[in-house]
């Protein structure tokens, strides 16, 4: 991931000669870098995070109630309301003009999309922008899934503890429905069985073998009671194998 690589580089090598330079202490930037994974276009996950990034300088203060969005020059908003020509050649619009209904990259489109964003400084989508702060990726349960899964197979250096945390957990709750389905119970099973029945005890071993799971999460999930009763189980079977 070269973007995420390069922020590293720049929110940490350039701040440390930035403040050596003017013996300055302390963060250049306020907060770290994250990136996004967002779902696929249509479905209105893309246009709520490109205005929320386009209303930031409004949300911040940085452009006054009174004054236009496109005035805050540190920004691609603005190269959005002018004529192809004029515009950086890696700027894409259309996607985006699309995802605010606006068939066609003409005056007339640009000015109706000026004229949303606009509107959109006093409708603030808060729910929405709570995902966006928060999350590591934004789309449907589906969209969300996959990416699990796929990072339950290889957890890149880059990504983020609570991906990793959600990436770990679909491998565990994978682990507990496989183990459920090869010694024929079901989730129900799990809560009539006894808290420290064998084969609950078995699951808990692959938990903790190949997952980064705690006792706690276990001992919720396999229904085993505390996880300091889990812990001496486990334990009193590490000792019988010695």
């Amino acid at each position: 991931m070269p973007t995420v690589a390069g922020m590293k580089w720049f929110l940490g090598t350039y701040t440390a000669r930035v403040n050596r330079r003017h013996k300055l202490f302390g963060h250049l930037f306020s907060g770290r870098y994250k990136d996004l994974v967002v779902d696929g276009p249509g479905k209105g996950y893309l246009k709520t995070v490109c205005d929320y990034v386009h209303l930031n300088p409004a949300r911040a203060k940085l452009v006054g109630v009174e004054e236009s969005l496109k005035v805050f020059a540190w920004s691609s908003y603005p190269d959005y309301l002018k004529a192809p020509a004029k515009r950086p050649r890696w700027l894409r619009v259309n996607r985006l003009l699309g995802e605010h209904r606006i068939a066609k990259d003409s005056a007339a489109g640009r000015a109706q999309f000026e004229a949303q964003m606009e509107q959109g400084r006093a409708a603030e989508y808060k729910r929405a922008y709570q995902a966006i702060r928060r999350g590591w990726c934004f789309g449907e349960k589906a969209f969300r899934k996959e990416l699990l899964e796929q990072m339950a197979e290889r957890v890149g250096e880059y990504h983020y503890a609570e991906e990793r945390q959600g990436s770990g957990e679909q491998k565990a709750r994978g682990i507990v429905v496989g183990e459920l389905k090869r010694i024929g119970w079901t989730a129900e099973d799990l809560k009539h069985r006894q808290k420290g029945d064998a084969k609950k005890v078995r699951i808990a071993q692959r938990l903790r073998a190949e997952t980064t799971m705690t006792l706690k999460w276990i001992a919720e999930e396999l229904q085993m009671g505390a996880w300091t009763h889990v812990s001496n189980l486990l334990s009193r079977q590490r000792r019988r194998r010695k």
